[in-house]
């Protein structure tokens, strides 16, 4: 998803989905610790949006700027752990990535990043993807849901122990859910994309990583870090569940396998305390873009990749 702090004009996911090439042994541990060895060797590309690319967090390296990689991201952790030398490992990331942009030159207002997919080769053993938020419209939900709750909130004069939804009103008027017929597209999409990965690096394995949990179970923990009408958080977190789960069925119809960052970031999201979240508010309060992972996110996010490596 795009960083729309970058702009200050609303709040961006850099959602992402990711994908990493990796081979697992499945028959026995010590072939498993063989595969890890090798692995490590690379290389290793990492692909996605601005989930993956880190916007804000400090250092921000790579070309063009205006993809906002930073070099804490997930992939450049898990590039460390992984013991991985420089030459053998690519980022690519790009915030506003959406998966047409694996394959065509992305303008980010700051220069063009090219088509994400020109990273790979037959060398190529990991591959990492975090990609899917932006082809739904994530973002522009949570801005539209943000401005809907505080317009909400001032006419009705009401506390966070309502449940009405006005937001979710407007994605699903008339009997159709907008958002599930966005995110059936985007499944189609990313089959696509994940066929290309396969048919680029034929030797790399494949790991399609979820998003971690952006909001809380229950909508009466935000309050003014994200001004939402409970009702609204819920749907957008059902919704955010609903692209998870398209994302793991489509990596494994693609002989892929799936990251779960969602649960290990159970109460570490943008609502939970400042000590503790992986995702900032509208105020950040560590560097991050809004609505977005901090240094702590993207290190939950590789710890996840790389248990799931290691398994």
């Amino acid at each position: 998803m795009g960083p729309l702090a970058r702009t200050g004009m609303g709040v961006a996911l850099a959602c992402g989905v990711l994908v990493t090439a990796v081979s697992i042994g499945q028959s026995s541990d010590s072939s498993a610790k063989t595969n890890v060895k090798e692995i490590s060797k690379g290389p290793y590309v990492a692909l996605g949006d601005s989930y993956t690319s880190g916007p804000k967090i400090p250092p921000q390296t790579g070309t063009p700027t205006g993809c906002d990689r930073s070099g804490r991201n997930y992939p450049a952790l898990v590039a460390k752990e992984l013991g991985l030398k420089a030459a053998d490992f690519r980022d690519v990331s790009c915030s506003g990535a959406t998966i047409s942009d694996l394959t065509t030159p992305q303008s980010t207002g700051n220069g063009t990043n090219p088509a994400q997919l020109s990273a790979l080769t037959t060398d190529t053993r990991l591959v990492t993807l975090g990609i899917g938020g932006n082809d739904i419209g994530f973002s522009s939900m949570i801005t539209q849901c943000i401005g809907t709750g505080t317009l909400f909130k001032l006419a009705e004069r009401v506390t966070d122990i309502t449940d009405k939804a006005p937001c979710e009103e407007k994605y699903t008027s008339g009997g159709t859910d907008k958002v599930a017929q966005k995110i059936s597209t985007a499944g189609a999409r990313l089959t696509r994309a994940l066929n290309e990965i396969q048919r680029r690096a034929p030797e790399a394995r494949v790991y399609v990583v979820g998003y971690p949990s952006i909001l809380p179970a229950k909508g009466t923990r935000c309050g003014r870090g994200l001004p939402i009408a409970p009702g609204d958080v819920t749907f957008l977190r059902e919704k955010q569940q609903e692209l998870n789960t398209m994302l793991g069925e489509r990596a494994r119809a693609a002989g892929a396998m799936y990251v779960d960052t969602f649960t290990p970031s159970a109460g570490h999201d943008a609502c939970s305390p400042a000590a503790t979240r992986w995702i900032e508010p509208l105020k950040p309060s560590s560097p991050a873009a809004m609505v977005h992972p901090n240094e702590r996110g993207e290190q939950g996010m590789a710890t996840a990749v790389l248990s799931t490596v290691k398994s």
